[in-house]
């Protein structure tokens, strides 16, 4: 088993949209990017912690290769918002890859010059790229969210 995270704004909607990928084995939302240990979802709402609001997964690479979940994670979301997605604003919704190694570094910066290429020089794809770092599981209750409340049925 591998593990990537994501960000792409509302954690809710991207975890369904990973829950739906054949070889993805778990998913859990959770904080990472910041400075603040053991943060709650209050503080980073409030955008007190430095911290995104991230899916991790674990999946399965002979069943979903990480080329497979950067595809989904840019079909998730549009890279072109800087520190917002739809409704959502502060930097706790931006745009990021957590890498966990150089070949998904590598994978990562590869699918982003491919998509800056598709995009065309009017719109700028403010994706981040960085090393992983600590994540922290969110609270119970956002975990599944959207599968809780039958708006996001997924095939785990």
């Amino acid at each position: 088993m591998e593990t990537a995270t994501f960000a792409a704004g509302c954690f809710w909607g991207v975890e369904a949209a990973f829950r739906r990928v054949e070889g993805v084995m778990e998913t859990c939302v959770g904080y990472t990017g910041g400075t603040a240990v053991e943060p709650t979802y209050e503080q980073v709402c409030a955008g007190r912690t430095g911290h995104a609001e991230a899916v991790r997964i674990t999946f399965d690479p002979a069943k979903a290769t990480y080329e497979d979940l950067l595809n989904v994670f840019w079909a998730s979301h549009d890279p072109t918002q800087l520190n917002r997605q739809g409704p959502d604003i502060g930097t706790q919704y931006r745009s990021a890859i957590f890498t966990h190694g150089p070949a998904q570094e590598a994978a990562a910066r590869a699918a982003k010059a491919h998509l800056r290429e598709v995009a065309g020089p009017r719109r700028t794809i403010v994706t981040e790229i960085v090393p992983a770092g600590p994540f922290y599981p969110a609270e119970a209750y956002h975990q599944q969210y959207l599968e809780k409340r039958q708006r996001g049925a997924g095939r785990l």
